[in-house]
């Protein structure tokens, strides 16, 4: 079944919307109808230069991994989101089985399918297969935007409470004022 347009990238400077079929889910995946997608800089990278380092678009390839949304279809092990959830998305699923995941690092996981890290497909579609283990509820207060900006949010949170061990009183500066750039000024001065 056809009623899934999608924002693909053929080429470089070369994007269109297609018609794609809707995806079939998993016993542990939910079908999520993409609200709210970020354009990060690396979608913008890819767009333009083709590649980034040993990452090579070489056929078409869905953009983004920034999103949120409402989940439309739920697998049927999947026990805590239900149809009709507002949901943040976690753009990389894991093996869950090597040392990095198992210690808890699962960023560093030899095999994570990232969205739109070619070869795989990213969430500018108007549904998205994925996960339920990474899919995350949003609570009411919440919009489907802040949503969108989880990822993004995660890396400044990364970056300055992690690898720099920024703590209070201290001094930082960022380079680059895009939006993790500004979002990790904000995360320093909320801690």
């Amino acid at each position: 079944m056809s009623n899934n347009p999608s924002f693909v990238l053929r080429g470089i400077n070369d994007v269109i919307f297609e018609e794609r079929p809707i995806p079939q889910i998993g016993d542990d995946e939910v079908l999520v109808e993409v609200k709210k997608t970020g354009i990060c800089g690396s979608d913008v990278h890819y767009m333009v230069a083709g590649r980034i380092g040993q990452f090579i678009v070489e056929k078409p390839m869905v953009l983004g991994h920034e999103s949120s949304g409402i989940i439309s279809k739920v697998g049927p092990a999947v026990k805590n989101l239900k149809v009709g959830d507002r949901v943040a998305m976690e753009p990389g699923a894991t093996c869950r089985k090597c040392d990095a995941c198992k210690g808890g690092r699962y960023e560093l996981c030899p095999d994570i399918v990232f969205a739109a890290t070619p070869p795989y497909d990213g969430t500018l579609a108007r549904y998205y297969p994925i996960p339920a283990d990474i899919v995350y509820k949003l609570p009411d207060h919440l919009t489907l935007e802040d949503g969108a900006m989880m990822e993004p949010l995660s890396v400044a949170i990364h970056a300055v409470a992690n690898v720099a061990d920024f703590h209070s009183n201290q001094s930082i500066v960022v380079f680059g004022a895009g939006p993790v750039g500004l979002l990790c000024m904000a995360v320093a001065k909320a801690l």
